[in-house]
């Protein structure tokens, strides 16, 4: 009896040994699964705000370094509202636009005379849009879609706007 009774006893451990293994596994296997999940929405969530957010930080720095007297405008190109930051370069002016187009943030840097359209500028980071308007001397961008956000530069130099103080 001594016997059958030791058999039994060793079936029953290696059967809760098999289930304890067995819990382990699943829980290692479902801490994967969460984990995998948990890092694609992080994934995605940062993506979305580095449009966003990359988006405003390269055009205020762009908007900081042309902030000059008579050299920060908005026009309206071909239905698309454009950032003209000018600028003049050995006697000569040239201008950046920036703007969006094809879900795009595009960029063009050329003289005016040039002949060189919205098609031409080079493609800076993708989004999905671009607003960009200036009242005053309060020039606002927004970045459309998921993760977008917006922008108020107030313009030091005064824009367009010329002996105003």
């Amino acid at each position: 009896m001594n016997r059958t009774a030791a058999r039994r006893s060793n079936k029953m451990n290696a059967l809760f040994t098999g289930l304890l293994f067995l819990v382990f596994v699943l829980c290692a296997l479902f801490t994967v699964l969460i984990g995998s999940r948990v890092y694609e929405n992080i994934t995605v969530r940062s993506n979305r705000n580095f449009t966003g957010t990359t988006a405003l930080s390269y055009i205020a720095n762009k908007v900081r370094q042309g902030d000059r007297e008579g050299m920060v405008e908005v026009r309206e190109i071909d239905g698309v509202p454009v950032l003209v930051l000018g600028q003049d370069l050995n006697d000569t002016r040239y201008e950046t636009w920036i703007y969006y187009q094809d879900g795009s943030v595009k960029e063009l840097f050329s003289n005016p005379e040039s002949g060189l359209g919205l098609k031409d500028g080079l493609d800076i980071l993708e989004c999905s849009g671009l607003d960009v308007s200036l009242s005053d001397r309060l020039l606002t961008i927004r970045t459309l879609g998921e993760g977008g956000g917006s922008l108020r530069l107030y313009l030091r130099s005064g824009g367009i706007w010329e002996n105003e103080w």
